[in-house]
Formats: C-alpha cells, structure tokens, sequence
C-alpha cells in the first residue's frame, strides 16, 4: 500500500503510541547500560559474546565444529575467527527471514535492500567480507547446501551471482549458526573463499516451542506474520532422537515512492480555434491515484512455508542419521509501471515517456506488471557413523533440488493486440545436487607431547542445471498495428512482453558435471600452548573445468594466559556455476525507420516505416555468437588467503579479538558492460558474418567472462563484556567492527575483436568497476548491551552503515550515501515459566537513506536508490508471543 495515505487515522495513531513507547524505553536503556543487541527470554551472545549462566560458563567455552576435524576446540581457543550465534537469537532480532537476521547479526554481512530487477528481488545477493555470497559456502549439518536455480543477472551488486537461498531453512529448526571468517576451500571445498556458514539444527529429543511474531512498517505497509513451531521427541531407547519443525512467514508489498509527476496521467483533449490551441485534461486526471504507479519500488509479497527434520538413531554400533528440508515460496513483485497510452502533445508532454503499450482495449487505465515465481525447494541427507581399527568414519549421501517456475501477471504482448494474454509462463529453472562423502578421522599418540588429530575423506558431486523455455507468446513478436483514433494509430507497439521476457527455445537448456575431491587434514598442539594444522585437497571438476589443489596452515599460539595470537593462509578455488555457463536471455526492442533522410536504423540504411527489431541479449558463454564477440570457457576463480589476529582474555567475562585479513582473488567471474554492436559495425568484420545473419538488425550483447582480478583488505573486531549488577539483574555489553575495502588489481583487455567493431567498447565498464568497489559500505559497527533483570529482558542494537556509492554510467550521475545509524531495540517478559511477550522495533527512529535528487517522473520511484544495507521502508514495528512446551 502506498504511503500512511492509505490507512485509518485509528491505525496510524496505534503506531505512533507504540513508536513513543518504544522511543521511551530506549531512553531508560541509554540511561542504564548503553544500547545492545537484541534481546530473548534467555539471553544469547550475538558474536562470541560471554554471557554467564548460573554455574558462570560462558558461550566462549561453547563447542564448535566448524574449521576443525575430530577433536573439538572452544570458540575461546579456535585458530580461526568463529562468530556463534544461537537459535534463540534468531528470532530475537523480530526478522522473519534468514538473510536478514545475519545482515543484522554479523558485522561483515551485507544484504542490499532493493539491488536491481529480475529475480534479485526474491534472491537477495549477499556479499560476505566483502565478496558475493557465491564464494562462500553454507553447510547444514555440516553437508554441503545446495544453491538456488535462479540467477542474480539483474543485480546490481553480487550481479550474476547464484547465492544459496537462506530463506529456505526453517529458523525454529536451528540450534545455532557457526561463521567461519577464514578461507576454508582446503577443508570444505568450492565456494569457500570467503568463509564458512554452517547451519547446526536442533536435537533436542524432548519438548519444543511456538512462535508468532506480527509487525508493520511505521507508515502503515509492509505488513508481516510469521509462526513457527518445533518439537523434538526421542527415537528408540538408546539415545535416539527427532526433531521437527515449521515456519511459515507471510510479508505484504511495500513502497517508498512519491506521487506520478507527470502532468497528465489520461490522454487530454487538444483543440485549435483561430490559431490559439486549448489543451484540455481528462476529468479522470483529478482523482486519479497517483501513487499507484510507484509500487514498484519496495520490496513485493511473499508467502514461504517451510519444514525441517533433524533425526538420529543408535543401532548396533553405528549412529544412523537424517535431516532436510521442504520448503515452497509464491511471491509477486511489481516490476514495471504502465501509465495509459499517451500521444504526442506539443508543449505538453515533456519529460513524459510515450507509452504504446498500455493497449485501451486491455488497460485503459494504465497498469502495472507482476513478476510470480513459484518455488518448491528440498534437501535431504541420510548417513552413517562409526568407528573401524580405530577410525572414525561418516558415510552420507544427500540429494537437493531447486525449482522454479516464473511467470508474468497483469501484463501483455502488446504486438498481439488486444487478445493478447495477461498471464504468461515465463521459464522454469532448475538445479539439482547429489553429493556424496565419506569422512575417516583419528588420533595418533605417542608421537608428539600431545596426540596428533588426522582426518582424510572423498567427496563425489553431482549437478545439473535446466532452463525451460516460456509460452510462445511470452517471446514471439506479432504483427498488430495499433488502429486509427487511438494514439500512435497506424503504429506498432513495442516488442516484448511489458517489463520482462519470456524464455525463448533458444535460450533453454541443460547442462550437467561431476566432481571429485579428496582432502587431508591434522593438526595437533605442539605445545600445550602452540596449535599447527595442516590441509590439503584436490578436486577435479568435468565439463572442462579441469583440476585445482588448495592448501591451509593454521597456527595459533598463547604467549600468556588468556593472550594469543592466530594465523592462517590458505588459496581457495570457485568453479564456475552451471548458471553462469548456461544461462542466456533475450529482451527484444523495436522502433520504426524515420523518413528519409534520417532513415538510418542502428548503423544503417533502412525502408521509411519499415518497424525493425534488435534484441538485447545475455549469451551464452559457449555460444557461437559470444566466442565471436570474445567470450572464452569460464575458468575456476582461484585465491589466497592472508589471515592474522589476537584474542585476550585479560579477566573473567571480557573478550577482545582483532583479525585482518587479505583476500587475493584471480579471474573473477563477472558479466560484461553493454556490448551495444549497430548493423554497421558488424558488417565491417567478415568474421562476424555469422552473428550478423542471426540479428540483421545488430544487437546489444552481455556475457560472463572472468574478467578482473581483486585484493580484498580488511579487519575484524569483536568485544563482549558480561558481568552482573547484583540486585539489578545482568548486562552484557558488545561491540563489533568490520572493514573491508576491494581494489581491481587486473582488468582483462576489451578483446581486439570487440575494439575493432566498435573502438568505444570497453569489456567491463566504469559502472561495473564501481559496483564491485564501492557498492556496498566499507565499514560496519554493531555495538550494545543487553540487560536482564528477572522476568525481563531488553536489549538495544545500534548499526552503523558506512558509505556507499551508487554509480551511474557517468560520473555525474554517481551518488554517495552518507553512513547511518539504526537502532533495533527488543523487550520481552517472561509471563510464566513457558509463555514470553515481546515487543520491538527494528529502526527505532525510521531512518531513511540519503534522498539522492533523482526522480523517475512517471513513477515518483527511486529517491532514496537501491543499494541501501538496511532498506528503504523505515521503521518496522512488531510483536512476539513464544509458548514452550
């Protein structure tokens, strides 16, 4: 819904009082402890933070399993920066989906609010230290994740990316997050170069919990529900367990545009007495809804419902055990307003884009274009443990699938006429994954002062990518001539359906790999204060990826009692996605030839009226058309990886640790700048001849290409403080820092090909160049408390996001967003011993970012950008009722 506009006054007064009591306690939390993170009915640590129990435990003593083998280590004495964050905290934060509560927990985590078109809306690229979330990996359980069949080809940044889709896995079903900053390929395997997220679901083998959390956004729209359940119970006599759980999140469309600036939304009357032309409005023009045409900018609607399993069951002496998902997502997106169809109006339509398109007989009064996407996600793995001659051994095998079905609602092919569909199927993506490994582990003593940890295993992958093509009439172009009396009679409309395209046959397709690793891995503490570790892997991939060996030395030594200092490197490999090297589009544009003697369509001569077609296309890497423009077989992006840090422990309760890091990454994979190649110039080039057959009226290409070289510098900061106030309960205090700055270290060379068509064509552009630099903030802080005092709980979170650019394709449209701070505060009591209420605010304040002074006239839409890491819509208010049992 557009703007408070649309709500009741009672509506808006109701959030205004919740805003007031918000903004109040937050005042009394400033006053007794300073702001924090998040608070739940039993208070978590956010990143490493040492919050006591009764006993005085701390969650630095807390067992992780990630960045080691066999024997297991503390987040205190880790040779690798490990961030903890629980399953309680996750739905602390009062987000419904995953992605964004890491965005708000994790300080190097960045999730872009709006980030372009297409499918990037429903799959948010995220950028983890800096680098796309592709070059990370995400494991549940510790077994690969599969990631989604869609694309991030329209993204801004992480643009051409295929992230994992976070939003898939239950939040009820999780025990705890475990991130590993550190490049870890050696241990994991592709993808993690940036680091390691690793998803370890509950096993509780008795009780569980409900959960409802509602909210809206401060001006009235956006509006969310979210329920989850979860519910362990034992399997067997021996130990056994299940655990299941469900989550089901529902959030409304909404919008920060401002009314349609354009002077006449219906077409006016015009007539001419005398010399002296009256223009005269539609009366429709006065109570027209001008806001409706700015729906676009905002995030959509979306309904996910999704399940997870966690079993484990002793027989005989092995441990049987399983856990997935299943998860399904319907969205819908406005991608595109339509005003109706206005003709040309001397003096009276400047600014105004001509629209042909918004056919009366089909929208008289304009319309606006949705994108569906219908999405059935799984994953599941089954395997076995157990000890041989003394080796601990895991065997398991899991199969993933992702499918997608995209559609087009409220739209239509206008070069149809006026039965032309408004409902169309546009594609359907699909990515499958079975992979398989087998883990041997085990100690050797007797050869150091302490025991030698050696582990080794194999890993078979399989993947497979599909794209199906849309209905014909999602694609084709017709032949309809719009009809006298209309505006633009006797012309053509535009080709293409309106804001999208339908996947054409040529473009659809399949393509398949396998894969295989080995690895090895040991470490031991030399000393009882000086930790080695050691790990190497090979891997070779199919489809003519070739072979890649990657190598991690870890060490970390304690010079004094609770001092240490750490240190790692590594290099790391990415084999390219099956969607980057299959993946291809087409978008089809059109206009009339002008009269003589313009008649000059893209380069060259052409028939006055004659209505000529180009396409916009993205090729196919190992297409004929794109090796022609220069495109080469994606090769593996490879990296090295620098790490050094130190942690303290000066006393009980207080925790420091500084890392820095360099991230050197080869032959990143990126999509070219806008190839635009005219009629003309492709006829100069003989070798060209075949591209030219195909579009004879030129086109304007992209395709992927590894095409840059990155250094990536940057510094991690963590501190968390906890200690009690006697009879004024308990505060734990927390500070985090992240830095990370990217510089292009190589720039392939525009081909010479591409330089002799067109001498003005560069491979990847200043825009492109920009968006990998300097499209994300460089600096992010996260610093608060969290105060316990019998049956409450509150914790206040203050984030800092540094400044970020927005480019446009020249300097003087670039826009720089100052840094903001967003407040998040949470209050919750607990009523009785299994009922807690909650109440909180993430954007206390409803901070926007910097207005940029750029508007789209037509739609009020892009005053705030698209970039920003904490959103457009402002504050967002909720509740929360959690019943365990």
């Amino acid at each position: 819904m557009p703007f408070s506009k649309t709500l009741t006054a009672a509506r808006q007064n109701d959030f205004k009082t919740l805003h007031a009591a918000l903004l109040a306690c937050a005042s009394v939390l400033a006053l007794s402890g300073g702001v924090a993170y998040a608070a739940d009915a039993n208070p978590v640590p956010l990143v490493d933070a040492p919050v006591a129990d009764a006993e005085g435990a701390t969650a630095v003593d807390s067992v992780i399993v990630t960045g080691v083998r066999g024997a297991r280590r503390t987040v205190a004495d880790s040779p690798a920066p490990v961030d903890v964050i629980s399953g309680d905290q996750l739905l602390a934060t009062g987000k419904v989906g995953l992605k964004e509560v890491l965005n708000t927990l994790i300080p190097s985590f960045n999730l872009p609010g709006i980030n372009g078109g297409g499918t990037s809306w429903t799959v948010r690229a995220i950028t983890l230290r800096g680098l796309n979330g592709d070059q990370a990996l995400f494991l549940v359980n510790g077994k690969r994740r599969h990631t989604t069949s869609l694309i991030n080809n329209l993204a801004r940044v992480g643009r051409g990316g295929v992230p994992v889709d976070l939003d898939f896995i239950p939040a009820s079903a999780i025990a705890r997050i475990e991130v590993l900053r550190d490049g870890a390929s050696a241990q994991y395997g592709s993808d993690a170069i940036a680091g390691v997220v690793n998803i370890i679901l509950k096993d509780d083998y008795e009780g569980g919990s409900f959960s409802y959390t509602g909210g809206q956004n401060f001006l009235g729209d956006g509006d969310t529900r979210a329920a989850t359940i979860n519910w362990g119970r034992d399997l067997g006599d021996k130990g056994g367990f299940v655990h299941l759980a469900l989550n089901w999140k529902n959030n409304e469309a909404a919008t920060r545009a401002v009314p349609s600036r354009a002077q006449y939304i219906y077409q006016p009357t015009v007539t001419s007495v005398g010399g002296v032309t009256t223009v005269t409005p539609d009366p429709r023009d006065a109570t027209v809804d001008r806001y409706a045409w700015g729906l676009s900018y905002g995030p959509g609607e979306e309904d996910i419902l999704a399940a997870a399993y966690n079993a484990e069951l002793p027989w005989r002496d092995l441990k049987l055990y399983s856990s997935g998902t299943l998860s399904h997502r319907s969205s819908k997106k406005n991608t595109g307003s339509f005003l109706p169809n206005l003709a040309p109006v001397a003096g009276v339509t400047a600014g105004r884009p001509l629209n042909r398109n918004s056919l009366p007989e089909v929208y008289p009064d304009g319309f606006n274009a949705y994108r569906r996407i219908f999405e059935l996600d799984f994953q599941t793995s089954f395997g076995a443990r157990g000890e041989t001659a003394g080796w601990a051994w895991d065997l398991s095998t899991t199969l993933a699938q992702d499918h997608a079905q995209l559609d087009g609602q409220n739209t239509l092919n206008a070069t149809l006429g006026p039965k032309s569909p408004t409902y169309f199927h546009l594609s359907t993506h699909e990515f499958r994954q079975w992979t398989n490994n087998l883990d041997f582990t085990r100690e050797f003593a007797g050869w150091l002062k302490n025991p030698l940890q050696v582990s080794w295993g194999l890993e078979h992958r399989y993947e497979r990518f599909l794209i199906e093509a849309g209905d014909e009439a999602s694609y084709i172009v017709g032949d309809y001539v719009i009809p006298a009396g209309q505006p633009f009679a006797v012309l053509r409309p535009n080709p293409g359906l309106a804001s999208y395209a339908g996947t054409a046959p040529e473009d659809a397709g399949s393509i398949h790999r396998h894969s295989g690793a080995a690895y090895v891995d040991v470490g031991t503490d030399v000393t009882d204060t000086w930790y080695v570790g050691l790990a190497g892997r090979y891997e070779k991939y199919g489809k003519g990826v070739g072979d890649t060996f990657s190598g991690k030395l870890t060490t970390r030594w304690e010079f004094l009692p609770g001092y240490a200092v750490r240190a790692t490197v590594s290099n790391g490999f990415r084999a390219p996605s099956l969607g980057q090297t299959l993946f291809a589009t087409s978008t089809i544009n059109g206009s009339l030839c002008p009269a003589a003697p313009n008649n000059i369509f893209r380069g060259a001569p052409c028939v006055p009226g004659e209505y000529l077609t180009f396409p916009t296309k993205v090729l196919r890497t190992d297409s004929v058309e794109a090796k022609a423009l220069g495109a080469e077989t994606l090769k593996p992006e490879t990296s090295t990886n620098y790490s050094f840090g130190v942690t303290a422990e000066p006393f009980a309760g207080l925790r420091l640790t500084l890392d820095a890091y360099e991230i050197q990454i080869d032959d990143r994979i990126v999509d070219t700048s806008n190839l635009d190649l005219s009629v003309a110039q492709l006829s100069s080039r003989a070798d060209l001849a075949p591209l030219l057959a195909r579009f004879p009226q030129g086109l304007t290409a992209t395709y992927y290409t590894n095409a840059v070289s990155t250094r990536t510098t940057g510094i991690d900061f963590v501190g968390e403080y906890g200690f009690s106030l006697g009879d004024f309960g308990r505060l734990n205090l927390n500070a985090a820092y992240a830095f990370n700055k990217t510089k292009i270290t190589k720039l392939k060379a525009t081909p010479a090909v591409l330089k002799a068509v067109n001498p003005s064509l560069v491979l990847f552009d200043r825009q492109k160049i920009a968006d990998l630099t300097i499209g994300t903030p460089r600096e992010k802080i996260i610093v608060g408390a969290q105060w316990a005092l019998g049956a409450w709980t509150a914790g206040l979170r203050n984030t800092r996001y540094g400044r970020y650019t927005e480019a446009g394709t020249s300097a003087n449209l670039d826009r720089t967003f100052s840094p903001k701070w967003i407040t998040d505060l949470d209050i919750a009591w607990q009523v009785r011993e299994s009922t807690n209420i909650a109440i909180g605010a993430n954007n206390l304040f409803d901070k926007h970012p910097d207005k940029i002074g750029i508007l789209n006239a037509d739609q009020g839409t892009g005053q705030f950008g698209t970039f920003s890491p904490f959103g457009i819509t402002g504050g967002y208010y909720y509740a929360r009722l959690t019943q365990s049992f």
